[in-house]
């Protein structure tokens, strides 16, 4: 059981910023930019590790759910855009990164990361959460 599966079972906190039936959306413990998102299918065993053996209902659901918690990023955070990147090597459980951008450089994965005390993290859960809400 990956750490994805055992914070949608509830069995790890997170900041959780949206869930549907299908999918789960949560903070980046260690994010790039404040509001680094990520966006996690829930699958029934064995969890798959690869976005592209999802089959088809379960990869679209994935990203129009990814669609709707970007859309309440951006609000929340009031960035550009909102970058997305799928790679997969850290957990091997398939996650969507949403990442606030002002510039490319808030992507970059070798940048550090950061540090934000809870207080913060849940604070920016709230707003994601109340932005994907009121859209």
């Amino acid at each position: 059981m990956t750490i994805f599966t055992r914070i949608i079972k509830g069995e790890i906190p997170s900041y959780k910023v949206a869930e549907d039936e299908k999918n789960y959306a949560f903070l980046d413990i260690n994010p790039l930019v404040k509001g680094h998102t990520l966006v996690v299918p829930k699958l029934a065993e064995p969890e798959a590790d690869y976005i592209f053996n999802l089959d088809d209902e379960q990869y679209q659901s994935l990203m129009r759910f990814a669609k709707r918690v970007a859309k309440g990023l951006k609000i929340a955070t009031g960035c550009k855009r909102v970058g997305v990147a799928v790679l997969g090597m850290e957990v091997n459980h398939v996650h969507v990164h949403l990442i606030p951008l002002n510039s490319e450089k808030d992507m970059l994965f070798s940048n550090p990361k950061l540090s934000l005390p809870a207080e913060e993290m849940a604070f920016i859960a709230n707003s994601i959460a109340e932005a994907i809400e009121k859209n």
